[in-house]
């Protein structure tokens, strides 16, 4: 006897055909109740809400024929002719972009980028000045020659070695960098506040990359922990000489030769006074011939250091506050008895 559908049943079938859209957010349990067709109409809608052509069917476009469209090309048209080679820029052209790059909103990352290629130019120019090297590195099993301190000896030249004497040592060399690279940080402060930092922060960091090679492929410092304490104590020392030479350059060349005497003489008592005074007049030069630089100069590294030979014929010269060198007459009142 076959069995008769129950009407409660076609009841809930039919509800459930009506609320046939909102299958796809129900459980699953649910979904298994529903015949293939029904899911498949609900999932799969046959009316277009919308349409991006008011026609049923679209007309395609002939072979080869350029598509319409009210989007720009990403890409600029293709030059119609032959291939030809652009003319190479003259040095009067490469000025002009050179300046019309560099007069752009500072503080991004273009800012960024070319303050990081300026500084490293001009950091080669502060350390090549007292540079070393030591031979023996590159030898296996070779002794290193010591100082009377205890320091590697290299070889090196140049005014900083051969005139003044000093030992081209690790400390010589980073000392008379320090040097050459506060002379740039303090023009540096000419610029913008927000330039100035980046500026100021990219040429101390190539110093210590450069200081850290040095120690690991010159003097065998291959422990990190070892180059990280050799790094601090030098940081200390180039907070120790921005507040020396700044005192010194505010006060009086006194003041200034003494900073120069604790921090590159290494308070040696055996100074040649007047060296150490052609150092003194060679950095209020080159801070004056940085003032009178424009900032873009700088920016582009057009600048190198002169020797602080050239200071001789000056420091030479007698100062005109000792050509007055009469007694001053002090007059004494007497009192009456």
């Amino acid at each position: 006897m076959a069995s008769k559908t129950c009407g409660s049943c076609l009841r809930a079938i039919q509800r459930q055909s009506r609320t046939i859209p909102q299958v796809r957010s129900s459980n699953v349990e649910h979904r298994s109740e529903l015949t293939l067709f029904q899911i498949r109409k609900a999932t799969f809608p046959t009316v277009r809400t919308f349409a991006t052509t008011p026609r049923k069917s679209i007309e395609l476009p002939e072979p080869n024929a350029t598509v319409a469209s009210s989007i720009p090309p990403v890409t600029p048209k293709r030059a119609e002719g032959g291939t030809k080679t652009p003319e190479p820029l003259s040095a009067a052209e490469k000025s002009a972009h050179a300046a019309a790059f560099q007069n752009r909103k500072v503080g991004g990352i273009t800012e960024t980028y070319t303050a990081y290629g300026a500084t490293e130019l001009l950091y080669k120019e502060c350390s090549r000045q007292a540079d070393y090297s030591i031979p023996q590195a590159k030898q296996d099993n070779a002794e290193v020659p010591k100082t009377e301190d205890g320091e590697d000896l290299g070889v090196g030249g140049g005014w900083w070695h051969d005139e003044l004497g000093l030992k081209p040592t690790f400390s010589t060399w980073s000392q008379v960098t320090m040097l050459h690279i506060y002379i740039l940080s303090s023009r540096f402060r000419c610029f913008e506040p927000d330039v100035c930092r980046i500026w100021q922060q990219h040429l101390l960091d190539h110093f210590f990359y450069d200081m850290e090679n040095k120690m690991a492929v010159s003097h065998g410092m291959h422990a990190r922990g070892t180059r990280n304490k050799y790094l601090k104590d030098v940081f200390v020392q180039w907070r120790g000489v921005l507040a020396a030479y700044d005192e010194g350059l505010a006060k009086n060349d006194a003041v200034l030769a003494g900073a120069l005497w604790r921090n590159v003489f290494k308070a040696s008592e055996d100074v040649d006074i007047v060296k150490l005074a052609m150092i003194v007049s060679f950095m209020r030069r080159t801070l004056n011939k940085l003032d009178a630089m424009d900032d873009m100069m700088i920016m582009q590294a057009k600048l190198e250091f002169s020797s602080p030979d050239m200071e001789k014929e000056l420091v030479a010269k007698k100062s005109k506050a000792l050509e007055d060198t009469r007694p001053t007459q002090v007059k004494v009142k007497q009192g009456k008895k």
